[in-house]
């Protein structure tokens, strides 16, 4: 079986390595697969994937067209959408030279299946058609909530022949924007041998922020993110200062780490905003900014408490799989895709999104009992071995390939 993966970008965010632990499985479940992967941008994705063996170059997306998107257009009615349509006119020539560059590439691949693993290639898999191939589209994001891709995908979907949706809500509503498309949910998988339980190293943590050495026994809390405005660095740093004010004798530092990683600036906070959201709430010296870390298991193992605090639905949640991988007590939003496999007061603590005071008093309850954050963390680690594990990801996917390439059907 030969495949060809698209991929918008070159940075390492929650779809791309979902896609590399993804690739790096394939090759040991069909031995014969040959795994082949066109990226929009460079960026580390494509050396990661050429160290899994994987035939991986850069077909370069014009600037104008990489940062174009509609996720800022949420609530913004006609007025919105139709000032959208006028910025991005001058876009149109470039789209289509690509499209003509990109069926080139593919042609010369001569996939037997392409899977595009974002909405903008998607998108471009409009420049395939007519090629005698089958097309999966690997939906990481509420379609329904994105009012031009919707209108836009929906209009291509005769050319999907399959969707794969990273969770039930998420598979609820792609169904709702591809009709007939057959959508198969498949939860996100991690490494659960790179993310596992191991000794923590708050120093290092530490000195990442530029913060001094903490005293013993202090406390650490972590949100690990990009800067995507919607991933509720504002709530967290509210519920600190909450807390703070609540408990300010107990030992505690909170940390950001992440990076404004896409080319969508509006729709992403900077490392300044949130300094300076850091300073008016009076956390300096009390919260720390950790750079984006390629390699994020040493940051959990850190951590005392991971927080997931977006502020709407997340489609999945990449980093509460890793976290509870590495045994860590998490506090949660509810609506995030992975919570579909966890239970509120089991394995994690969940709360409604964008509450900071629920965030605080979930973050005072596990700061203040090591039993309970035991617990957690115990039960965290068995249901992401059961639940999240990539092999168990890669072997759903290749289900689905089987179902769709001819002679592969088991």
């Amino acid at each position: 079986m030969r495949i060809l993966f698209l991929n918008p970008v070159g940075i390492l965010g929650g779809a791309e390595r979902a896609l590399l632990d993804l690739l790096a499985c394939l090759r040991t479940l069909e031995p014969a697969l040959s795994a082949h992967l066109l990226v929009g941008t460079e960026g580390p994705l494509v050396e990661a994937a050429r160290a899994l063996g994987v035939d991986a170059r850069v077909l370069p997306l014009p600037p104008a067209l990489s940062a174009l998107g509609d996720s800022g257009l949420r609530g913004q009615g006609l007025a919105g959408g139709l000032r959208f349509v006028r910025d991005s006119a001058p876009a149109a020539l470039l789209l289509a030279r690509y499209g003509v560059a990109l069926r080139q590439a593919v042609r010369e691949v001569a996939p037997d299946l392409l899977h595009s693993n974002g909405i903008k290639t998607h998108l471009l898999t409009a420049a395939t058609a007519g090629l005698p191939l089958p097309r999966v589209w690997h939906v990481h994001d509420f379609l329904g909530e994105r009012p031009l891709v919707r209108r836009a995908l929906a209009g291509l979907r005769p050319l999907a022949s399959a969707a794969i949706a990273n969770s039930r809500a998420v598979g609820d509503d792609a169904r709702t924007v591809l009709g007939n498309v057959p959508v198969h949910v498949v939860h996100n998988g991690v490494d659960v041998e790179r993310f596992s339980p191991g000794p923590g190293d708050g120093a290092h943590l530490d000195a990442l922020a530029g913060l001094p050495p903490a005293p013993a026994g202090t406390l650490r809390v972590g949100l690990v993110a990009t800067y995507a405005r919607w991933k509720g660095h504002d709530v967290f740093l509210e519920a600190a200062a909450l807390l703070t004010r609540q408990a300010p004798t107990l030992p505690v530092r909170f940390y950001l780490v992440g990076a404004p990683l896409y080319r969508t600036p509006d729709s992403q906070f900077t490392d300044t905003e949130l300094r300076e959201q850091v300073e008016r709430h009076g956390l300096t010296g009390r919260v720390g900014l950790v750079p984006f870390q390629s390699e994020p298991a040493r940051v959990y193992r850190a951590l005392e408490v991971f927080v997931h605090a977006s502020t709407r639905r997340e489609p999945f949640g990449l980093t509460i799989a890793e976290a509870l991988a590495c045994g860590r007590a998490a506090v949660i939003s509810r609506t995030s895709g992975a919570a579909e496999a966890l239970r509120d007061g089991e394995d994690v603590l969940a709360i409604t999104p964008g509450d900071a005071r629920a965030l605080s008093d979930a973050l005072l309850r596990l700061l203040g009992n090591e039993g309970l954050r035991e617990r957690l963390a115990a039960a965290a680690r068995h249901t992401a071995v059961r639940s999240f594990s990539r092999e168990r990801y890669a072997r759903e996917i290749l289900a689905v390939y089987r179902q769709l390439v001819p002679g592969e059907r088991r």
